[in-house]
């Protein structure tokens, strides 16, 4: 463990945006360690440095142990003489540039040798400077001064985050190391929380990176107040000691929490963060929501080492994610097992391609006022050799994260336009399939070739292929985003907004981007006619589409009385069990021939 790292901790807790005062008085509580055989000289250094305002000293008479105390007491620099029985300070300051995490560490020799050799070997084994004997007082705080002030900026750069001024993943490794072996010595618990924010790649995206920076400071401002505000702790076990927060990744974070002594405890510094993180964020007048997720692991239990309990914490973090976000996860055995199943998953995924395991089963879209069927939404179904059917709600996650997403799209493009084609040539002309586009899949720079290409091969009518893309996929830059959607209009291929109203809702999408067609989610008709808001919330939507000269679809129908409501209201197309479940491209055939 880089032992010369941990005390920076105490010395520049805030390393950045701080006054000269401020400075000054950090650098005074530095720790100087004295290494000399004279004990009067020892007490002349130290009163000299006493009478300047520094505080604490490691007075070290016998040069044997030097090292040792070194090692223990970690000061921030080395006041060493050369000339010293039984181990020289040329041997000194040889075996402390051997120590990992020393190489730098600043050593000031004191000498009353004049001998110009003995300077050249000190400067040759890493010493930094030089103080003659007898010491001059200014001389001597003016390098001691010198030399931590370097020391601090170069910790700084090595170890703190300069965007948010916290120790970074560097510092924070060394520092859980600290705290673990800490822990076993006092045979005490300590708890680990990952903090990674949702969808911060989105809001990234669509607001900038400058404001992207600021959001990110803003996150590390409430997290250290929340570990530094004595309300928490004192709200917890008395003997609970909540550390400072580190920034160990791009938008993750991390706390250590000692002497935890139940899940409650350390529960309430989890439900503070969600609470805080959740806060809104103003940035040139506009407040940003934000949430995270956050994984926990606990020493012992989950892991008696720093790589363990860092890994399964992140793994609760992942998972928590996975599960909705805005909540936190303790790590667990069957939370690893799940992990496992999904990694197997992610391997399967890889060959479903190659071995022909996917198909799509096509949803009918009704015209609500002609009563026939004017279209269909393909979705993607896996027939798992040893499982069967797997829903796209759990392996589309998993192909997500494992890089798949756009090659299973592309796929679902190009046998959806193949088939739909073979439909028009059996006398099902009118007939426009939906498919479904990924993010990622949207924002490959060929897609829109990807797009012709499908049409070309298929021989289908560009006019009869709509993309259902959703409103978070908008997020970003706007002019660009709304340049290659009206570069793929231009073919004659439609535009639908899928789940309207779930997302980023924009009236602004509407006015910048080609969209056709709104689909409201199935969420807002699941009460309707019964619920007075949801009705508000259809009619709404449906009265704005059609002002815009949009088509709206409305998708989860089941019912008759939602039917009629939507009929009521002019709503174009209606999608959902009251008509039909997704059906294989057999029995949708079947489907269409019925039909006539």
């Amino acid at each position: 463990m880089n032992t010369a790292a941990l005390k920076i901790e105490e010395n520049i807790k805030e390393p950045v945006a701080v006054n000269g005062d401020q400075r000054q008085v950090r650098l005074k509580n530095s720790t100087i360690m004295l290494v000399d055989d004279e004990p009067v000289m020892l007490e002349i250094v130290q009163a000299l440095l006493e009478d300047v305002g520094y505080k604490h000293f490691v007075p070290v008479q016998d040069s044997t142990t030097a090292i040792d105390v070194l090692q223990k007491e970690n000061p921030d620099m080395l006041l060493l003489d050369l000339d010293m029985p039984a181990v020289d300070g040329f041997e000194v300051l040889e075996r402390v540039r051997k120590i990992d995490g020393y190489e730098h560490f600043p050593v000031i020799i004191l000498t009353a040798s004049e001998d110009p050799d003995n300077k050249l070997k000190a400067l040759e084994l890493g010493a930094t400077d030089f103080l003659s004997k007898p010491v001059d007082p200014s001389e001597l705080a003016l390098r001691v001064r010198n030399t931590l002030t370097a020391k601090a900026y170069q910790d700084q750069l090595a170890f703190y985050d300069s965007l948010t001024g916290l120790p970074n993943r560097k510092l924070f490794l060394d520092y859980l190391g600290k705290s673990v072996s800490q822990a076993k010595r006092e045979n005490k618990s300590l708890v680990l929380l990952v903090i990674g924010l949702d969808r911060f790649q989105q809001v990234n995206e669509s607001l900038g990176v400058y404001l992207g920076d600021q959001i990110l400071q803003i996150v590390a401002d409430r997290l250290n107040s929340i570990v530094r505000n004595s309300d928490v702790v004192g709200r917890v076990d008395a003997s609970t000691v909540v550390e400072d927060t580190a920034r160990i990744g791009g938008d993750e974070f991390s706390i250590v929490v000692h002497g935890v002594n139940s899940v409650t405890d350390a529960t309430v510094i989890t439900d503070r963060v969600l609470s805080e993180i959740k806060q809104p964020i103003s940035l040139d007048g506009e407040d940003v929501y934000l949430t995270a997720s956050i994984g926990i692991s606990v020493f012992p239990e989950d892991g008696i080492e720093v790589g363990t309990l860092l890994k399964r914490a992140g793994s609760a973090k992942d998972f928590a994610k996975k599960r909705g976000r805005d909540r936190y996860q303790y790590y667990s055995n069957e939370m690893e097992a799940h992990s496992r199943a999904l990694m197997k998953m992610a391997t399967d995924l890889r060959t479903a391609l190659e071995n022909d395991q996917f198909e799509l089963h096509y949803q009918p879209k009704v015209d609500i006022r002609r009563k026939r069927v004017m279209g269909m939404e393909c979705l993607i179904r896996w027939k798992h050799p040893d499982f069967g059917f797997i829903s796209p709600e759990k392996f589309i996650p998993v192909a997500e994260e494992a890089g798949l997403i756009v090659a299973i799209g592309d796929w679902v493009m190009r046998e959806a336009c193949h088939r739909t084609s073979e439909w028009h040539a059996m006398g099902y002309e009118s007939l426009k399939v939906s498919v479904n586009v990924s993010a990622n899949q949207f924002l490959e720079p060929d897609f829109k070739s990807k797009v012709v290409a499908c049409l070309e091969s298929s021989g289908m009518n560009p006019n009869k292929l709509v993309l259902e893309i959703t409103e978070s996929m908008l997020m970003g830059d706007v002019d660009q985003l709304a340049s290659l959607l009206h570069d793929i209009k231009k073919l004659g291929v439609s535009f639908s907004l899928d789940d309207f109203g779930t997302g980023y809702s924009s009236l602004s999408y509407l006015k910048k981007f080609p969209i056709d067609e709104l689909k409201i989610d199935r969420s807002f008709l699941m009460d309707v006619p019964g619920n007075e808001d949801d009705n508000s919330i259809a009619i709404a939507i449906i009265a704005m589409a059609h002002s815009l000269g949009q088509k709206v679809v409305a998708e989860g129908v089941e019912k008759i009385e939602q039917v009629k409501f939507l009929n009521h209201y002019k709503c174009d197309v209606i999608q959902g069990y009251f008509f039909s479940k997704p059906l294989s491209k057999d029995n949708f055939q079947t489907y269409l021939g019925s039909k006539k």
